[in-house]
């Protein structure tokens, strides 16, 4: 029931929420992009969605505005020192503001609030059947493996948790990712590292101890 509808009335709902609430923070976070350099304050990216299918995804633009740069290179994970990422751009990503516009995608059923984060359609040649597995459902704004250490671990580590979400996708997980979510803007990726051995091991009780500590 949750999976098949009651997933997407509560990614409508919440989305149509979370986006009216932070419009202030939006408004604001456009304003400083244009101020910053005058070239556009969104870009969007192709991805990889549910069933393999390739989707747009919106994004606030945290990199100089540059006419060759390559595609994907905006949405890459660099370090907030790098030469082109915007004085805006690193306050931006190190908060994840840069993903909010992504609220559009969930509204208009392209991505959940919750699920594995869509990757570019590049790397679906390197999945293994975990990779494969994470395109049963939606790509999500947040996910499993963003709230366990995300960069820290290789990819197929994530591939393991986003196979683990998929199996386990629910109204409890959903909430517990959320509520994650909200504690690695906070603290800080680094700080959630979570080997996925580890957390098979404990379930999900692992999600509520680390926010706890």
């Amino acid at each position: 029931m949750y999976r098949s509808r009651l997933k997407r009335i509560c990614d409508l709902l919440g989305g149509a929420v979370i986006l009216i609430v932070l419009s202030p923070l939006l408004a604001v976070t456009a304003l400083l992009i244009k101020l910053n350099d005058a070239g556009p304050v969104f870009y969007t990216q192709k991805r990889l969605g549910k069933n393999g299918a390739i989707i747009r995804i919106w994004k606030f633009r945290s990199m100089q505005d540059r006419p060759d740069r390559r595609p994907g290179e905006e949405g890459e994970r660099l370090s907030l020192d790098h030469p082109e990422i915007t004085r805006v751009g690193k306050w931006i990503r190190r908060y994840k503001i840069d993903e909010i516009p992504q609220l559009i995608d969930v509204i208009a059923g392209r991505m959940s609030l919750i699920g594995p984060r869509p990757c570019l359609p590049e790397l679906r040649e390197k999945f293994n059947k975990d990779g494969e597995k994470r395109l049963e459902v939606r790509p999500g704004c947040t996910g499993l493996a963003q709230v366990q250490g995300n960069i820290n671990h290789p990819w197929p580590e994530r591939w393991r948790y986003d196979a683990y979400y998929v199996d386990h996708l629910g109204l409890r997980l959903d909430c517990l990712i959320l509520l994650k979510t909200v504690y690695l803007l906070l603290v800080g990726e680094e700080k959630l590292y979570v080997p996925f051995d580890e957390f098979e091991k404990s379930g999900e009780r692992i999600l509520c101890r680390k926010i706890q500590t």
